[in-house]
């Protein structure tokens, strides 16, 4: 299985990173690529920058690719939707189960990430077979909220992959 980490942080080597890392593990992913969206940087704000044309090529090849963004006002980053723009709507992530994440800094904001980036996903055409991921910041490395959700949705990823 072939997974991809896109991580919408700004910060590079950021715990969003490590979290998508993590989950993408925790699913049994052999074959792990990560995608810091931040470096791209300007060319995101065009169209048909090859390196970008190349990022989008990457994650739409990829069976399985987790879309990590920390919390920004209630919402995930809009460098994350910089580069998800440039996916075709409809077809863009067609053949890719994609997975939500999103790190937040308390409990109050589980909810971003079903209502704001599932949605853009589910747009581009991804497959969307779990419930998405929200953790918090301060604990996901021991809270055990990964391996729970991995251990419910791993089986049902890899029939989807096979």
């Amino acid at each position: 299985m072939r997974g991809v980490a896109v991580i919408g942080n700004p910060k590079l080597n950021s715990r969003t990173r490590d979290a998508a890392e993590r989950t993408l593990a925790a699913l049994g992913v052999d074959e792990v690529t990560v995608l810091e969206v931040s470096e791209l940087g300007p060319a995101l704000l065009g169209w048909g920058d090859p390196a970008v044309k190349d990022a989008v090529a990457q994650v739409s090849s990829a069976d399985v690719a987790v879309f990590a963004s920390p919390t920004f006002k209630a919402s995930y980053t809009g460098l994350l939707k910089l580069f998800l723009d440039q996916f075709a709507g409809q077809a863009g992530l067609a053949n890719v189960v994609a997975v939500p994440l999103m790190l937040t800094a308390a409990p109050h904001h589980a909810l971003a990430v079903e209502y704001q980036l599932r949605p853009v996903l589910s747009e581009l055409g991804a497959t969307l077979p779990t419930t998405a991921l929200s953790l918090i910041d301060s604990t996901y490395t021991e809270d055990g909220v990964i391996e729970a959700w991995a251990e419910r949705w791993a089986p049902v990823v890899r029939a989807l992959t096979a």
